[in-house]
């Protein structure tokens, strides 16, 4: 040793002094993962306060600004309820509140773990995919209409919270 500065490379898996630490890129699977995780943790954080803060109460979460407004239940009313109702194992409680959330949480789970499945390998274009994505949301926004006309009138007055 005859004084010199060592030149070696660093380790595998360290880093070097000095130099910044290394990011998580793109490409990293914690970074692809940040999304579906991220979501679900919301998710999760909002269905516990849900069942902990009954929706029942009139006024508990405020008021559906729409009611409000025209008096008319529109697609969403109901399902701060169902979500309540799901958490206490009352899925006859929950459809009753909102059956458009109800019907639509397994087609959200499953798109879910989808997004999941493709984050976690990396593989972006796996999974079912559509040529004409406006039109599944053209159906998405019809349906919807369809359900919050439905739920008041009386043919449909079945469907109201």
């Amino acid at each position: 040793m005859d004084g010199a500065p060592n030149t070696r490379p660093p380790r595998a898996g360290t880093v070097a002094p000095g130099a910044p630490h290394p990011r998580p890129g793109p490409s990293s699977r914690t970074y692809r993962l940040r999304g579906p995780l991220l979501t679900a943790g919301l998710v999760g954080g909002l269905t516990i306060a849900l069942h902990l803060r009954d929706p029942h109460e009139s006024g508990s979460w405020g008021y559906c600004p729409w009611l409000q407004l025209t008096g008319h239940y529109c697609p969403g009313c109901g399902g701060l309820r169902a979500v309540n109702e799901l958490t206490h194992g009352d899925l006859l409680g929950a459809a009753s509140s909102n059956l458009l959330f109800v019907a639509a949480v397994p087609l959200l789970v499953v798109c879910w773990l989808g997004w999941t499945r493709r984050a976690w390998t990396g593989d972006a274009a796996s999974g079912p995919r559509s040529e004409h994505p406006g039109a599944w949301i053209a159906l998405l926004v019809v349906v919807m209409v369809v359900f919050g006309v439905l739920r008041n009138v009386p043919a449909g007055s079945w469907l109201a919270p």
